[in-house]
């Protein structure tokens, strides 16, 4: 089975898309209950989030499309794999974030998530050291979201 760079790309991009709008809706939900928390200290500011999350997506996009130019099948096959379960990670954060409000178990969702993007890290560094260093961000911004989450938990 050999798949195509346009189906890998494409597939790539639908998912982070869905991560994008998803995420994007539940973190609108109850913005006034998102301010009324009492954040740890070592929350960055407000515009951090603002450059963060679409460099995030931007970067996630151009990196699958990149693994399925210059990688194989089987390394085609593991992005896709471990963007899916990282991203499904990331949506069950927001859901639990902002619906019910579970801030220990939104902030184990992104632990879970961040672990699911060490495969994603690695196969970036396997496309280039670049783009394993431009990667890089998505997975410091995850360990440090999930550690806002357990941080406003334990306030």
């Amino acid at each position: 089975m050999n798949l195509s760079q346009n189906v890998v790309g494409a597939l790539g991009t639908a998912i982070i898309a869905i991560y994008a709008i998803g995420s994007s809706r539940w973190v609108a939900t109850d913005a006034q209950w998102y301010q009324s928390l009492s954040k740890p200290a070592w929350q960055p500011p407000d515009f951090v989030f603002g450059i963060i999350w679409p460099y995030n997506f931007v970067m996630l996009i151009i990196a699958t499309w990149l693994v399925a130019s210059r990688l194989s099948t089987a390394h085609q096959l593991i992005w896709l794999i471990s963007l899916t379960l990282s991203v499904t990670a990331a949506l069950t954060w927001a859901w639990l974030f902002y619906g019910p409000h579970s801030l220990v178990a939104s902030g184990f969702a992104l632990v879970l998530a961040t672990a699911l993007t060490i495969p994603l890290l690695v196969i970036a560094f396997r496309v280039s050291p670049l783009l394993g260093i431009a990667f890089l961000p998505y997975q410091l911004w995850l360990a440090v979201a999930a550690s806002l989450a357990f941080g406003c938990a334990a306030k």
